[in-house]
């Protein structure tokens, strides 16, 4: 069974601990990771060599980051598609055989009608063509990470309450339905899962104890995937730890 994970760490440096423990618990072949908040040259990745694992990444100090951590050395990597002139540093493509895999790290958005807002909006559709291109060239396709939108009512606590807000706007989820309509599909959503199932909490308000969340992490396949897709699952425990990220992880299982 082959193992891939997402997991929005919200620093790496402060999380490094809670990574190396879920690795070693959960044993992914590849774990892609967002919001490592870490500039390259400062990466840990002797830590993760100790637990056998390769490290590809893209960062930059205090904000955003991305990074592919796998058992496998990972060929074709990139951080700079075609047609998306971006410093933001959200966006890790890499192959393992015939397995590609593309870690996001979506824009949040901030609020409707910003210009953070509007950057979200284009910076979606110049990855859907990205995302057509790639899939064009590698049957094989898993996309994951934080898409920082909520597709569904479903995947909200509260649905009244984010109505038309960012991270649930209708434009939003337009946009992530034109990742599915690529050929595309959310894995999580191929199995039978408990109600109320959400992969990020707010700190404030006790969040994740009262269970207030969202699912806005998400491991999208390619139509050549689904049939080896065997379980999708939001593990919790992470985000019962001392200083955790507001993240959970998201684990898919494969079968070869």
């Amino acid at each position: 069974m082959t193992k891939i994970a997402t997991w929005n760490v919200n620093s790496l440096r402060v999380r490094m601990p809670h990574v190396q423990e879920w690795l070693t618990r959960v044993q992914p072949d590849v774990l892609a990771l967002q919001e490592t908040k870490t500039a390259d040259p400062e990466f840990p990745a002797a830590a993760f060599s100790e637990l056998g694992y390769q490290v590809n990444y893209s960062g930059q100090k205090t904000y955003n980051g991305v990074a592919i951590i796998s058992r496998e050395p990972a060929v074709d990597v990139i951080t700079d598609p075609p047609g998306l002139d971006d410093p933001q540093r959200r966006i890790l493509a890499a192959s393992f055989g015939d397995l590609r895999v593309i870690d996001l790290y979506v824009p949040n958005g901030s609020e409707v009608g910003s210009e953070k807002y509007a950057y979200k909006l284009d910076w979606l559709v110049k990855m859907t063509e990205f995302l057509r291109g790639e899939l064009a060239r590698h049957p094989r396709l898993i996309v994951l990470g934080d898409f920082n939108i909520a597709p569904e009512d479903r995947d909200v606590h509260d649905p009244e309450a984010w109505r038309e807000k960012i991270l649930c706007s209708t434009a939003e989820r337009q946009a992530f339905q034109g990742f599915l309509d690529l050929g595309l599909s959310d894995a999580f959503r191929l199995f039978e899962q408990a109600e109320a199932s959400f992969s990020w909490w707010d700190y404030r308000a006790a969040g994740f104890r009262r269970n207030l969340g969202l699912r806005i992490d998400h491991i999208l396949v390619s139509a050549a995937l689904r049939p080896c897709c065997r379980a999708c699952s939001i593990d919790k425990e992470p985000r019962k730890l001392e200083r955790p990220s507001d993240h959970a992880p998201v684990l898919l299982e494969l079968e070869p």
